[in-house]
């Protein structure tokens, strides 16, 4: 399967789950580090609240990093896993901020690759899983996620 397929079956794995949860979703025209827009018309507090997401998606389990996603603000890193299997596909969702301490927690980010600007697995350990559990989603879980990071405050 090639990459183009793996991303188009993980980003519509991704956009039903977004939409399941009450969520919509806006496509960006362009691709600046940005491939989906998940939004609120309104939240519990009658705000529009949007979150910018980039995916990353894979046929296996898959993790990276790049410094390069810490300029966009409020985005949601989202790595979909086994997109090809219904069965076994899963996403993780992690601001960049989390997903950075992830990296300092694994030792990463005092890498040789990390100076360079990424670092990534294709072979993650069960420490890295355990970290990344509690970015884990399941049904009802991408609303909170979205408002959290759409109305996140950046430095």
């Amino acid at each position: 399967m090639d990459s183009q397929t793996v991303e188009i079956i993980g980003r519509n794995y991704l956009v039903s789950m977004l939409v399941s949860d009450g969520l919509e979703v806006a496509r960006p025209e362009r691709d600046r580090g940005v491939d989906l827009i998940a939004y609120l018309d309104l939240d519990e507090a009658g705000r529009f609240v949007a979150c910018p997401i980039q995916m990353k998606a894979a046929t296996a389990a898959s993790f990276s990093l790049s410094s390069k996603y810490e300029r966009i603000a409020q985005l949601l890193l989202v790595y979909v896993w086994y997109a090809n299997d219904p069965d076994q596909a899963c996403a993780y969702a992690l601001r960049y901020d989390e997903a950075k301490r992830v990296a300092d927690e694994m030792g990463w980010t005092r890498t040789k690759s990390w100076r360079r600007g990424v670092y990534s697995t294709t072979r993650p350990s069960h420490r890295l899983q355990t970290l990344l559990d509690p970015y884990r989603m399941g049904a009802g879980d991408w609303r909170r996620k979205v408002q959290d990071a759409g109305t996140a405050r950046t430095p």
